[in-house]
C-alpha cells in the first residue's frame, strides 16, 4: 500500500546529542506526556458522560476499555503487517500510531531501494566474475558450495544446482588438494588433476573472507607445466648430449697440458692450453649442476624417503669442503648426533655440499665458516652454515636462488662458480618440504639456514649405557675443531 508519508514531529528527530540543563525535554518524555495526556482526556471524556448517567467511574472504566482496544486492534494490525506485508495493509492512523505506520513504510521504502541497490551491485559482481577466464567457487565455512563462474563449470565440472550445498572435497578428490584443505593452512597453493580430465592439470587457491568464507580460485597451469617440462627435457638431453664432446676435448687438452710443460714444440703453448683446460672443467661443471637441477626438477614428487644419518653425511660434506678450501679457511662444527632426517640421500648431501662450497667461494682466506646441525623446540632440525666472507646486500637475497644470478660475477668466474648452486638447494629443500633463509650483512659475513619440518626429522637411537661408566657425564652433542 502506498501512502504519504506524514510530517514528522520536532519530538522524532535525532536524539544522540545527550539532555543538558538548557536543551528541551527528551523527546521520548515528550511523546510519553502526549500518550498520558491522551489516555487523561479518554478517561475525562468518559467520566463526564458517566457522571450524566451518575456513574462517572464506571464511564471512566468503560472509556478506559474502549481505547485499549484500540490500541490493541492496531497492534493486531501491525503483527498482521509484519507477517505478510503483501497481504495485508497498514491503516490511515491518527496520533503515535499514525507516525509509527508513517514510520514503517518509510523505512520499508528504503529497504527496497537498499535491495534494489545490493541486487545489483551482486549481479554486476557475478557478471564480471563469470566473465574471468579462472574459476572462482564461493565456500561455506564447512566448505561446502554457494556459488562457482562459468569457467568453475568448465574446469572441475560443477553442476547447478545439483553441486550446491556439496563440500568441496567430495567433488575434487586428489589426495594433495584433500590434505590442502583439511590442514586449513591457505597461505600457498596447491596443485591437483581436474575431475573431468586427468591430463588437465589445475592450481587452486583458498582465500578466506568475510564470515567464515573462502573463495576458491581454480586455474588451469597444463600448458604451463608442459612448457616446463620442455625446457627440462630440453636442458637435461643438451646437457647430456654436451657431456661426450667434453669428455673428449678434455682427454685431448690434459695431452697437450703434458706436453706443454716441457720443452717441447708446445712449451708456448702452454699458457693458452692452461686456459682452455680450466676453462672446459668450467663447462664440465656447468653440465653436470644442469643435469642435477633438471633431475631434481623432474623427480621432485617422487623422492624415496630413506632414513639419513645426517650428522654422518654432514661430516663427510665438511671434509671435502676442506679439500676445496686447501687449509685457507678454519672450519668449527656443531653437530648434534641425535637428529635423522628422512628423504633422499642425494637431495640432502646437494643442499650441504653446495652450501659448503659456496661458503668456500665466497670467504676471504683466514676466514671462519661455522657448520651446525641442531634440533629444534618444534621437533624439526636446523642445518646452518655461516661465513665471514665478503657478505650479500640486501637487495640481492631475494635473488640468490635464481639460476645463473651472481652477486659478484667476476669473483664467481674467478672461483669456479656455475651460478647453479643455491638454485640447487632450493629445489632440493622444496623436496623435503623445506626453504632456504638467509641473512646477512656486506663486509659481515652470511649465514644461510636450512629448516627441516618435524615429520623429515626421527631421533636416533640412544645408546645403552656401559656398565661403570658415569651416568652423570653429559652426552656430546656435538664436536667443535680446536682454534
Amino acid at each position: 500500500m502506498t501512502r504519504p508519508a506524514r510530517v514528522r514531529s520536532a519530538e522524532l528527530q535525532d536524539d544522540s546529542v545527550p539532555d543538558s540543563p538548557t536543551s528541551p525535554p527528551s523527546p521520548y518524555l515528550a511523546l510519553l506526556g502526549r500518550a498520558f495526556i491522551r489516555v487523561g482526556l479518554v478517561v475525562g471524556a468518559g467520566l463526564i458522560v458517566g457522571a450524566i448517567f451518575h456513574h462517572p467511574a464506571f464511564g471512566g472504566l468503560i472509556a478506559l476499555l474502549v481505547f485499549v482496544c484500540l490500541q490493541l486492534r492496531q497492534l493486531v494490525r501491525l503483527r498482521a503487517w509484519l507477517l505478510a506485508p503483501k497481504r495485508y495493509f497498514l491503516p490511515d492512523a491518527t496520533g503515535i500510531w499514525g507516525e509509527v505506520f508513517d514510520l514503517l513504510i518509510d523505512l520499508q521504502r528504503k529497504n527496497r531501494k537498499r535491495k534494489k541497490r545490493l541486487a545489483l551491485m551482486l549481479a554486476e559482481f557475478q557478471a564480471s566474475t563469470a566473465a574471468l577466464p579462472d574459476g572462482a567457487v564461493v565456500l561455506g565455512d564447512r566448505g561446502e558450495i554457494s556459488w562457482f563462474n562459468t569457467a568453475a563449470r568448465r574446469l572441475l565440472g560443477l553442476r547447478a544446482p545439483q553441486d550446491l550445498g556439496i563440500r568441496i572435497p567430495n567433488l575434487i578428490r586428489h589426495p594433495s588438494f584433500t590434505e590442502f584443505f583439511e590442514r586449513g593452512v591457505f597461505e600457498q597453493e596447491t596443485e591437483a588433476p581436474s575431475p573431468i580430465s586427468r591430463k588437465r592439470l589445475l592450481s587452486l587457491r583458498i582465500i578466506p573472507y568475510g564470515n567464515d568464507q573462502k573463495l576458491l580460485i581454480v586455474r588451469d597451469v597444463s600448458e604451463r607445466r608442459q612448457l616446463e617440462a620442455a625446457r627440462r627435457d630440453f636442458v637435461a638431453n643438451a646437457s647430456h648430449e654436451l657431456r661426450t664432446p667434453l669428455t673428449v676435448l678434455r682427454g685431448y687438452l690434459d695431452l697437450m697440458d703434458m706436453e706443454a710443460q716441457g720443452s717441447g714444440p708446445l712449451a708456448t703453448w702452454h699458457a693458452p692450453v692452461v686456459e682452455m683446460r680450466n676453462q672446459a672443467l668450467r663447462m664440465e661443471a656447468l653440465v653436470n649442476d644442469m643435469l642435477k637441477l633438471a633431475r631434481l626438477e623432474a623427480d621432485r614428487a617422487s623422492m624415496r624417503d630413506e632414513l639419513l644419518q645426517a650428522p654422518m653425511l654432514i661430516g663427510r660434506a665438511v671434509e671435502e669442503a676442506r679439500a676445496v678450501s686447501k687449509a685457507q679457511h678454519r672450519f668449527e662444527q656443531n653437530i648434534d648426533s641425535a637428529p635423522l632426517l628422512i628423504g633422499g640421500e642425494t637431495e640432502f648431501y646437494s643442499i650441504i655440499i653446495n652450501l659448503l662450497t659456496n661458503a668456500v667461494r665466497y670467504t676471504p682466506a683466514g676466514g671462519v665458516i661455522r657448520v651446525s646441525w641442531e634440533r629444534l623446540d618444534d621437533g624439526g632440525a636446523q642445518f646452518s652454515v655461516a661465513d665471514t666472507g665478503i657478505g650479500i646486500a640486501s637487495d640481492d637475497i631475494p635473488r640468490l636462488t635464481e639460476r645463473f644470478y651472481r652477486v659478484d660475477v667476476g669473483r664467481s668466474r674467478a672461483s669456479g662458480g656455475t651460478g647453479l648452486g643455491l638454485s640447487i638447494v632450493k629445489h632440493a629443500l622444496e623436496a623435503f618440504d623445506s626453504r632456504l633463509e638467509i641473512d646477512s650483512e656486506p663486509g659481515v659475513g652470511s649465514t644461510f639456514f636450512c629448516r627441516f619440518p618435524q615429520h623429515r626429522v626421527q631421533l636416533a637411537p640412544q645408546e645403552p649405557v656401559a656398565a661403570g661408566a658415569d651416568r652423570s657425564a653429559p652426552a656430546a652433542s656435538g664436536q667443535r675443531e680446536p682454534h
